[in-house]
């Protein structure tokens, strides 16, 4: 690496978040023409990454970064292998052209720089999340990109159903989130270390813990959660709610595939074994499946693409979870070219909506001559999702049907499972490639015509990238496929796979797949009507079950805070000093640390025992006062004539301080009571007054057995010796315990004058509070 690299890095990485900031400015300034100017940050850290493509297909990789937290082994890190490398390009790359189509579609909508600002934030939140080292930085930027996504899909705020979208998305992937956290903790602490270049190398070990099935249930939570895996899956269809560049950016070519990315990094760590092996396959397939039936009941051309968004992240989890070269290379392979085709698809069904005015697929048709351009992209961008030669997408589908197809069951059942989702994902590419382009013309609600070129540069771009990534899959393997496989499986690993057909049992399935694909596009209207059907008779789904999840979570929050925040000052102060009285007690007792009782003085001083009966006396007159205030007195009592006695046992300092604070307490408190009116006394019955003396008494005894047994330890002076020696050299002060409290201990005293301050302010409110009530009242009265 170049020397200055590092700094390019981290300057390229924060890019979009500067980007991010100005986006509302420029916006404002400039209009629609800002988005030309906001893709340049995403243009640069595209071109930025691209300078690692030779070193990273040469087999290295790139680490860099700087200390944060030094002493906590933190850093602000990042790790670019061909894994990282890859989700940085497509990121910054598709990125910019949306946000050349967020320009064009957002044109004239007066939040269009706040949604600017959104949009590029969360690029900049992803761009983190995959090229992150430290685990620090990766569960910062994967929460960063949950919050960001919950700004997006309720950008249109002022619709209930973008608002429940959104927090049903921040709800699922930062519950996810919050299982991620815990499993890098648990990783943290099995390996001892907190990078991911480290990790990579530790798989044995971490295999071989007996913590590594909790680990691996954490880690999978966050990474479901966030691909949208059964039975998580219900808020990513949901979250079309947003405009469509959020749906074609974060939720096909980006943050759903922050939790395949995940699994696919931890592979060599945490793949290969019973739990991985069994799980993954299991889920993915489940949600491939389901994803592709709920596809096809669909009419919405957004939520056709959703559903098959989550089909294929299925698929992409099914894959990583069989492990082996062929698997890794397929997921490789389809990864890619979903990226590239779901994002140009995504696309043109908003450039349709925004053009034609309508969704719908039933309502659309002949729109071929007025969106000729558009058209072209959606086709090219169906062939590859539908797997046919000269495109990337028949890569992908060949090397899955190699990687899956074997004699044994389990392979044969995963394989059929293949075959069936990739031919409904067939029947759905080109419905939405199709269907609202050629047949007779269909009145729409708007007069369709061809967007400006913001609107149809991102599918075309896109769609040619899928097949020129084909035709020249020779570059694309060396540069992109070869280096991500072989940082999945941690081993070199060539792809050679090329647009020319290998006769064989992968392009038997192939053609297969095309024919029920076909069949099924042709009777699609037939199996869409089975589907609700079939769906309907099901009853309701995990969407309405995460509502009612909700809803009983509110009642039992209610619940719990009617039960432990009744709102009386005293079960609060009552229920804090029984359970410091445990606290202080049971420790002792249980374990057997009681001290040993002190030994009575020979000879106490007349003045002593003076004062510690004077002390007796205030807490006798405490309890036997009429009312508050005197009771606050008698309470003074005691403490100066606690203050005494340290200042007859040699310690003036803390005397003074002591003097002061009960001097203080008794003026303050009784300003208080006077204010407040609260001269008389509490009459308490008499089982109240002993299970009230009862806790005190049992505080009291539990703080003297911990003084006593804190007494019986040698006395160390390590820190009497480091403050005698340093409190002038350093600190320029003769006085230790001044020295103590103003310079070494600087910011605690702060924050005990914080609390101070923050009490008075409360009592302050107080005494206004009750103030303004009394002359309200006095004004009642005057009028009655």
């Amino acid at each position: 690496m170049a020397a200055n690299a590092p700094a390019l890095t981290f300057f390229a990485l924060f890019l979009p978040f500067i980007a991010a900031v100005l986006a509302p400015v420029l916006t404002r300034l400039l209009g629609d023409r800002a988005a030309w100017v906001l893709a340049l940050a995403p243009a640069l850290a595209f071109a930025h990454f691209c300078t690692f493509l030779p070193e990273i297909a040469a087999g290295e990789v790139v680490t860099g970064g700087y200390a944060w937290a030094p002493s906590f082994n933190l850093s602000f890190s990042w790790f670019l292998d061909g894994l990282s490398l890859t989700f940085a390009l497509l990121i910054t790359g598709i990125g910019t052209l949306i946000v050349l189509y967020s320009g064009g579609y957002m044109k004239g909508h007066e939040g269009q720089g706040r949604f600017m600002a959104f949009i590029l934030a969360f690029m900049g939140a992803m761009l983190g999340l995959v090229v992150s080292d430290s685990f620090l930085m990766l569960f910062v930027y994967w929460e960063l990109t949950s919050i960001t996504s919950f700004l997006l899909i309720g950008f249109d705020h002022e619709r209930e159903a973008a608002r429940r979208a959104a927090l049903q998305a921040l709800v699922i992937t930062g519950g996810g989130g919050l299982c991620l956290l815990a499993g890098l903790v648990f990783l943290w602490n099995i390996t001892g270390v907190t990078q991911l270049s480290l990790l990579v190398h530790l798989g044995d070990g971490l295999r071989q813990s007996p913590f590594y099935l909790a680990t691996l249930l954490l880690v999978l939570a966050g990474a479901f959660t966030k691909s949208a895996q059964f039975p998580f899956h219900f808020w990513l269809p949901n979250a079309m709610e947003a405009p469509t560049p959020v749906s074609a950016y974060l939720h096909s070519a980006t943050m759903v595939k922050a939790g395949v990315y995940l699994l696919m990094r931890l592979n060599p760590v945490m793949g290969q074994t019973p739990a991985w092996v069994i799980l993954l396959p299991f889920f993915g397939g489940i949600t491939l499946i389901a994803g592709t039936f709920l596809a096809v009941r669909q009419t919405d051309l957004k939520l056709m693409l959703a559903y098959t968004t989550m089909a294929s992240l299925g698929l992409l989890v099914m894959l990583t979870g069989f492990g082996s070269a062929h698997a890794v290379e397929a997921a490789v392979l389809y990864l890619v070219a979903h990226s590239l085709f779901k994002g140009a698809l995504f696309m043109v069904t908003g450039t349709v909506d925004h053009e034609a005015g309508s969704r719908d697929v039933t309502k659309l048709g002949g729109l071929r001559a007025a969106m000729p351009v558009t058209f072209g992209a959606a086709l090219l961008a169906a062939l590859s999702m539908g797997g046919l030669p000269l495109f990337f997408g028949f890569l992908a589908k060949e090397e899955i049907y190699a990687a899956l197809a074997a004699g044994n069951p389990r392979a044969v059942f995963f394989t059929g499972l293949a075959v069936i989702g990739n031919a409904l994902m067939f029947a759905i590419a080109f419905a939405v490639a199709l269907k609202p382009f050629l047949g007779p013309d269909v009145e729409t609600p708007k007069h369709a015509h061809e967007g400006p070129v913001t609107l149809w540069l991102g599918p075309v771009v896109l769609s040619v990238l899928g097949l020129a990534a084909a035709l020249f899959s020779g570059v694309a393997h060396r540069y992109i496929s070869s280096p991500m496989a072989s940082a999945i499986t941690a081993q070199k690993i060539v792809i050679d796979i090329s647009t020319m057909p290998h006769l064989g049992v992968p392009l038997l399935l192939s053609v297969v797949t095309v024919i029920l694909g076909a069949l099924a596009f042709w009777r699609l209207t037939d199996l869409r009507a089975f589907m609700v059907r079939a769906v309907e008779s099901l009853g309701p789904g995990p969407d309405r079950g995460f509502d009612h999840f909700v809803s009983g979570l509110v009642r039992l929050s209610g619940v719990v805070t009617r039960l432990v925040q009744p709102g009386r000052l005293e079960i609060y102060i009552t229920a804090t000093f029984i359970l410091l009285a445990v606290t202080l007690l049971v420790p002792p007792f249980v374990f057997g640390e009681l001290p040993a009782m002190p030994r009575w003085p020979e000879q106490l001083l007349v003045q002593e025992a003076a004062f510690f009966a004077i002390a007796v006396i205030g807490l006798v007159a405490v309890l036997r006062a009429k009312d508050r205030l005197t009771a606050i007195v008698s309470l003074g009592i005691q403490g100066f004539a606690v203050a005494v006695i340290f200042l007859l046992f040699g310690a003036p300092d803390l005397s003074f301080t002591q003097f002061m604070v009960e001097t203080l307490s008794v003026v303050i408190l009784a300003l208080v009571m006077t204010r407040l009116r609260l001269s008389p006394r509490d009459h308490r019955p008499l089982g109240q007054s002993l299970f009230d003396g009862t806790i005190a008494v049992a505080c009291g005894l539990g703080f003297t057995l911990l003084l006593l047994k804190s007494t019986e330890a040698p006395f160390d002076t390590l820190l009497t010796d480091f403050f005698n020696a340093y409190s002038k050299t350093v600190a320029h002060g003769a006085n230790v315990v001044n020295v103590i409290i103003v310079d070494f201990r600087g910011t605690d005293t702060l924050g005990e004058i914080a609390v101070v301050m923050v009490t008075g302010l409360a009592v302050l409110a107080l005494i206004r509070v009750r103030a303004g009530k009394k002359v309200a009242d006095d004004k009642m009265e005057t009028r009655r």
